[in-house]
């Protein structure tokens, strides 16, 4: 039974929010979110990393209850270990999304997620600004729009990554894809009408959680869909993006200073 005054369900963005810039955890925070859920308030993960970034997510996040992944397009209930929800992006409609992208902004460097699997590859062509450690399999973009994929992942060489995202947001329409970006210097390219708002809410049905009684963190613009769903409180951490602080109703401390942590260590003790 969660006590009166509390949220029902919080829910984090990982990376730039509960991870910090050298990708680790602290031992405080997981301890705070062990305390949480102890407190019968229900955890969930809500990231952009795919599926086959499942097991590093589970590490980071050790106390969720559900994991929404690929920006709210993979929902996960630890529990039972199902997927609630498997969305893919038709190859036709990334192609095409594509083509109408360089056909305003020029030449794009594309990766493409289209596997499951833990650590499987991204297709495409490898682009060494890709912060993290991936291994790519080289594919023609043809060959990458064959058959549906769970997101892809374009960089300008002309626009930054905001320029980029706003051209995205008006000449890609809802019922074809969603577009997002993370903080990786790249557009994301998602199933249509899925974003962390539409993967909190499949869990929000499934336990049976009102929206009003929800309390979201995050970072980045792909937050920002979470941030207009939920409720209870929408808190940035302290690095956040412009654009989602200007959306907040809180700011906490940065991720570098466990700001999601002090936050709910502070909500428990009131």
């Amino acid at each position: 039974m969660v006590k009166p005054g509390l949220p029902k369900l919080i829910a984090t963005d990982l990376d730039g929010t509960l991870v910090r810039s050298d990708d680790t955890v602290s031992a405080y925070t997981h301890e705070v979110l062990g305390r949480v859920r102890a407190a019968g308030i229900r955890v969930v993960g809500a990231t952009g990393r795919g599926p086959r970034l499942t097991t590093l997510t589970r590490n980071d996040i050790r106390d969720a209850d559900f994991l929404v992944m690929a920006q709210g397009g993979w929902v996960l209930d630890q529990a039972e270990s199902t997927y609630l929800q498997q969305s893919r992006l038709p190859g036709a409609m990334l192609e095409r999304v594509l083509t109408e992208l360089e056909a305003e902004v020029g030449e794009l460097s594309v990766m493409v997620e289209a596997l499951e699997h833990d650590d499987s590859p991204l297709w495409g062509d490898y682009d060494p600004t890709w912060r993290y450690p991936v291994t790519v399999e080289r594919r023609s973009r043809a060959e990458c729009c064959t058959s549906d994929v769970i997101k892809a992942f374009a960089r300008s060489f002309a626009y930054d990554v905001d320029e980029l995202l706003a051209v995205a947001r008006r000449i890609v329409p809802p019922e074809v894809a969603s577009v997002t970006q993370a903080g990786l210097n790249y557009v994301e390219i998602c199933p249509a009408n899925v974003d962390k708002g539409t993967g909190l809410a499949v869990v929000a049905q499934a336990v049976g959680v009102d929206p009003a009684d929800v309390l979201v963190f995050g970072d980045m613009p792909n937050d920002l869909p979470m941030f207009a769903w939920a409720g209870w409180s929408r808190v940035a951490v302290g690095n956040a993006h412009a654009e989602l602080r200007a959306v907040a109703d809180e700011v906490t401390l940065t991720n570098d200073e466990d700001g999601v942590a002090v936050y709910l260590d502070r909500l428990l003790s009131r």
